[in-house]
């Protein structure tokens, strides 16, 4: 019977998560607020990435802020700080994703009013943070060409529940001889027709277009 135990507290958990997560979303999207939660693997360049998108939304007076999950250390958080936008680190001490409440309880004395996008760097997991709503807008998948093509066919629940997919470090591509036209290819069969953007921090290849993405998606929003 311990399985099927487990399963009902766990179920229950969920519940309580997602309803949680669905009033963060009305409340953000009341505010004119997009949220994005970023996952992927460790060492797929996640924090990199979203460093060089806070600091260019900070060079145009756009305002955007960022929470980052991690297991211990702040290292990634002081990282972001470092673009000049507010940060607060959340560490999960052993647990392998970010809940809903746990992401409520670091912006408790912030005003989102002020700000036109909030960043959530999740825990760097390709299958915990599947599962748990965090009230985003959008979920950002990323895949690093380090990793090989098939991350997606291994791993499709994140990709099944991603709206943005982004490959990146493609500055790499050909040292590590990662094959473009397969990884595409098994995206689209995961997802067919999701967003792929191809990039990379060192050259900035693919950052405007993601930059572009994030402001259509907030201009859809109904404050």
């Amino acid at each position: 019977m311990t399985q099927p135990r487990i399963l009902e507290v766990r179920t229950r958990i969920l519940k309580k998560n997602d309803e949680l997560a669905r009033e963060m979303r009305r409340e953000f999207e009341s505010l004119g607020l997009l949220v994005v939660n970023l996952v992927s693997s460790p060492g797929t360049g996640k924090t990199a990435f979203l460093k060089e998108t806070l600091s260019r939304l900070l060079a145009r007076g756009i305002p955007a802020a960022a929470v980052v999950g991690d297991l211990e250390t702040d290292n990634d958080a002081r990282r972001l700080a470092a673009s000049g936008v507010p940060v607060r680190q959340i560490m999960t001490h052993g647990l392998c994703h970010l809940e809903a409440e746990m992401v409520r309880a670091h912006l408790a004395d912030w005003n989102l009013a002020d700000f036109h996008y909030l960043f959530i760097e999740n825990v760097g997991n390709l299958v915990c943070p599947t599962s748990w709503d965090l009230g985003e807008s959008v979920r950002l998948a990323l895949l690093s060409v380090t990793e090989g093509e098939d991350k997606p066919l291994k791993y499709p629940g994140l990709f099944n529940t991603a709206d943005i997919a982004a490959i990146t470090k493609i500055d790499l591509a050909e040292a590590c001889e990662f094959d473009r036209e397969t990884a595409l290819a098994n995206i689209d069969a995961v997802r067919p027709g999701m967003q792929v953007l191809e990039t990379s921090v060192k050259t900035g290849a693919g950052i405007e277009e993601w930059l572009a993405s994030l402001a259509t998606r907030r201009a859809m929003l109904t404050p």
